[in-house]
């Protein structure tokens, strides 16, 4: 059957289909993308940690600058970058900055995107060769380097040194993928609706809670700008070198002030501030902790001001999910586990242990801190959540489970022939009582049974019409004619 279109192609010219199919991808220019993948994030991360070390090195006063040497002392720092504790001279060193973890993270995400883009990538199991190249890149570089430093005066687990890099790596991969691939509509489908938006709801509350943290770390700081100005030595190198190891271990800093303004706080050695606590001891002479204050203040329970909002803000978030207040109250407890999770991991990241001096260990106390920002998030969130949202109407009593035995009988009942035959009995009744009365409001005999009629008696009416019509006229001529009787 032809079509009643006109062909615009010229003749001897192939149809052209509208669906734009991207062109196959060789094996050979895969195998260069996923190398490409693998290694890129190291040497700008591995170049990154080199320079940063050989400038602080150059700039430092008393210091015999070589380059080799800091080559060969970017590789413990770029373990260190990845959250690979080192012992320095047999003394542990566990308090790593998360800044630069930040930055590698985001360049190893950043190349699983590019790998996944030229690949032509649109699942998620297209991600997988491009995850495992990057992870076991970064795991076996890790490895290499903790072999290489064996004999020196820095010592690393090779363990720790080839899983901790991957995991890492592996993750930063996968969460930069993650979109180009439909994995958060993939989860969408899986997972409960509910759940999926505690989730996006205790994100928002986790962001909010580590921007309570920066507001009062900051203000801390610039209220004691005097105490940070006369930690900077004299000297150009000198200052550099804290400025940048101030700068690294900010996102630490930040976690510290979280969790005091949460409530449970943090030590630092002999040091703990505390919401309701306080005990005294040394701080390093570095800038980034200049913020901590001397003695207790009776002011600081105002704080926890910050935290109830952040609760409330989730509430708030979570309000129009559902006319049910029940489903409302699943997702605030969602947002809260995940808020916690989220304290929990950033706590044990920014911790650990600092040589075996004074200032030993840096401590977070992730339990508490889990188990307490739960709680800001769940009541005042849970609160907020179930009176400002929406609610059903409340239904009369008796209603509900009438309506449920009803809907249980039609749902178990099943057509039975005796029960028709019943019915069908029983409306017969119904109709021989309506004519029985129609009968009595006649004046009728209700027990005289009315010839049926129909197509087949109607003959044979009509012959005994006719035959009663011929008596009774044969009749009232006897009676009447000139012969009849009187």
């Amino acid at each position: 059957m032809k079509l009643l279109t006109r062909d615009e192609r010229p003749p001897g010219e192939e149809p052209v289909s509208d669906v734009v199919l991207e062109p196959e991808v060789s094996k050979a220019k895969r195998v260069r993308v996923l190398l490409s993948a693998a290694c890129t994030p190291l040497l700008f991360s591995y170049t990154a940690v080199a320079t940063v070390l050989a400038v602080v090195s150059f700039a430092a006063d008393r210091t015999r600058f070589s380059a080799t040497g800091a080559l060969l002392a970017a590789g413990p720092g770029w373990l260190a970058a990845w959250q690979v504790q080192l012992e320095l001279g047999g003394h542990p060193l566990g308090v790593l900055p998360l800044l630069p973890t930040i930055v590698v993270a985001l360049l190893a995400a950043r190349a699983a995107a590019r790998a996944v883009r030229r690949i032509g990538g649109r699942t998620p199991a297209d991600t997988v060769p491009v995850v495992a190249a990057i992870a076991g890149a970064h795991a076996f570089f890790g490895v290499g380097i903790a072999l290489a430093a064996g004999g020196s005066p820095v010592g690393v687990n090779p363990l720790a040194a080839f899983c901790v890099p991957g995991l890492i790596a592996g993750l930063a991969a996968v969460a930069g993928t993650a979109k180009r691939c439909g994995l958060p509509s993939t989860l969408r489908d899986r997972f409960d609706p509910v759940a999926i938006h505690g989730l996006r709801a205790g994100a928002l509350g986790l962001a909010a809670l580590i921007a309570c943290g920066a507001v009062v770390f900051t203000t801390a700081t610039a209220l004691s700008w005097p105490t940070v100005d006369s930690l900077f030595e004299p000297g150009l190198g000198a200052g550099f070198g804290l400025f940048v190891l101030s700068v690294a271990y900010l996102p630490n800093a930040v976690v510290a002030t979280l969790s005091f303004t949460t409530g449970p706080g943090f030590s630092v050695g002999t040091l703990t501030v505390g919401m309701f606590g306080y005990s005294e001891g040394k701080l390093p002479g570095v800038p980034v902790l200049a913020g901590i204050p001397s003695q207790q203040a009776v002011w600081w329970p105002a704080l926890l001001l910050l935290p109830t909002l952040v609760g409330a803000l989730v509430g708030w978030k979570i309000r129009r999910i559902d006319e049910d207040p029940m489903p409302r109250m699943r997702a605030v407890a969602v947002a809260g586990a995940l808020v916690a999770f989220g304290c929990v991991l950033l706590g044990t990241l920014s911790g650990g242990r600092l040589g075996d001096g004074p200032f030993d260990p840096v401590t977070v106390p992730v339990g508490v801190a889990s188990v307490i920002t739960f709680c800001w998030i769940v009541i005042p969130g849970g609160f907020v959540a179930f009176f400002a949202g929406a609610h059903k109407p409340p239904e009369a009593p008796g209603e509900a489970e009438e309506a449920d035995d009803i809907e249980a009988v039609a749902d178990e009942a099943e057509p039975d022939e005796e029960v028709e035959a019943e019915i069908d009995g029983a409306l017969d009744e119904l109709d021989d009582d309506a004519e029985a009365e129609l009968a009595r409001e006649l004046g009728e005999d209700p027990d005289q049974t009315l010839p049926e009629t129909g197509p087949e008696t109607e003959p044979e009416q009509d012959g005994a019409v006719d035959e009663a019509v011929t008596e009774s006229t044969d009749g009232s001529g006897d009676e009447s004619g000139p012969g009849g009787d009187r």
